[in-house]
């Protein structure tokens, strides 16, 4: 994996666990409302892992946000 990528996967997780929090809802409970593991969840906000697409899809319609929203990168106040 290249740079780039590690900075794509860096930002997605940070947004992910920015729409997580706004909805006031733990690693725990997004796992169960998505019927993914906890640890899996921790592993895409700390960029550990490169989730499917159809994974992120899940996410973002539990978080109620558009998957474009999770994807979209921003000019780097993620940081």
């Amino acid at each position: 994996m290249n740079r780039d990528d590690r900075t794509f996967l860096q930002h997605l997780g940070y947004r992910l666990r920015e729409r997580r929090q706004a909805r006031g809802l733990t690693q725990a409970q997004l796992a169960e409302q998505c019927d993914l593991h906890r640890t899996f969840i921790c592993s895409v906000e700390r960029d550990e892992r490169n989730v499917s697409i159809l994974n992120l899809r899940l996410i973002a319609r539990v978080l109620r946000v558009e998957l474009s929203e999770l994807l979209t990168e921003t000019t780097g106040n993620e940081e």
